[in-house]
């Protein structure tokens, strides 16, 4: 039986710095603060867009992924609620703040984007099956590392075959595709990366339960639903990951250009 007090996974509480990224290697994503007076340039408005819409499609996959692993795990929560769908709309009812109007007014005004997502869950679900849960917490990180894999492929792809140009010889057709690329492979590097930090409310907190055995799990995981220190972690997973993703970021472009 689905419980009305069902808790949820926060995810995806991000500030991404909203630029055009460089086609080798490609750049974008990033903590920053950029500046307060709106730039609302035809080509600042487009980028914005092209942000947006990739922001929007990457949490949609994550979310998805946390609810379709969820039920198959026996966990209908959030599968009742509409989100084992890559359809924005239901995940956007359910966070319409974090999916549309903060995004937007962030874009506008600092020309970062900051936003987040949920999907809700069972916590007695969790408390019977805790490895269950860790899975359901890992398929969303999981999602936006495939479809970073993806977009690094076909650019890896580009830069050996040259399908795609930017330059003098491309059209404006071929330079957004390929900055549409290189944005899908940023922005779910960032999303994968963060959400996977152990601290809670992230994901990361209840993937390190696979790593437990089931009774310390439990304890574990009563722990963090309990404590107040959800926003403490919250804000400790935000001041690590400005200092770690830069190396993650340098890691994976290097592999992205040269190879492992």
């Amino acid at each position: 039986m689905v419980q009305s007090a069902a808790l949820q996974t926060l995810d995806l509480a991000i500030l991404v710095r909203v630029q055009a990224p460089e086609p080798s290697p490609p750049t974008g994503a990033g903590l920053g603060y950029c500046s307060m007076i709106p730039d609302l340039s035809p080509d600042a408005l487009a980028i914005g867009f092209l942000w947006y819409v990739v922001f929007l499609f990457s949490t949609t996959c994550h979310e998805a992924a946390h609810a379709l692993v969820a039920r198959l795990g026996g966990d209908p929560t959030a599968a009742l609620g509409g989100q084992v769908t890559l359809n924005p709309i239901p995940h956007i009812r359910r966070e319409p703040f974090g999916m549309v109007l903060v995004p937007i007014v962030t874009f506008i005004f600092w020309r970062s984007m900051f936003g987040w997502a949920s999907a809700p869950y069972d916590p007695l679900w969790q408390r019977r099956y805790p490895r269950r849960a860790a899975w359901m917490a890992l398929a969303g990180p999981a999602a936006n590392f495939s479809l970073m894999l993806i977009a690094g492929i076909t650019l890896r792809l580009n830069f050996t075959y040259g399908w795609l140009h930017r330059g003098g010889s491309s059209s404006s057709g071929e330079s957004f595709v390929l900055t549409a690329v290189a944005i899908f492979f940023s922005l779910n590097l960032l999303l994968g990366t963060f959400n996977l930090l152990p601290f809670p409310p992230l994901d990361g907190s209840s993937v390190i339960t696979l790593l437990m055995p089931e009774g310390r799990a439990l304890r574990y995981l009563d722990w963090i639903q309990q404590s107040g220190f959800r926003m403490f972690g919250l804000i400790i997973a935000m001041l690590l990951f400005g200092r770690i993703f830069p190396y993650v970021q340098t890691f994976a472009q290097q592999i992205l250009t040269h190879g492992l």
